[in-house]
């Protein structure tokens, strides 16, 4: 059997966190910031976890965790 291959994409936008969830980036935080406010802009740049519908295809783009 070979090794199972990781999607680089998938890897480089998704982190494991310790409770077995995945962080993301939000969207939305790239161009045409001159129309949102600060506190939006704020709340675009933090971190958040993955929607529990779309885990098992995150979990299936990274199986090495």
């Amino acid at each position: 059997m070979p090794k199972i291959k990781t999607r680089r994409a998938a890897a480089k936008r998704f982190q494991l966190t310790g409770s077995g969830k995945y962080k993301r980036r939000r969207q939305n935080l790239r161009h045409i910031l001159t129309k949102k406010n600060a506190s939006r802009k704020m709340r675009l740049g933090q971190d958040t976890l993955v929607d529990k519908t779309n885990e098992k295809a995150v979990r299936r783009m990274l199986p090495n965790g």
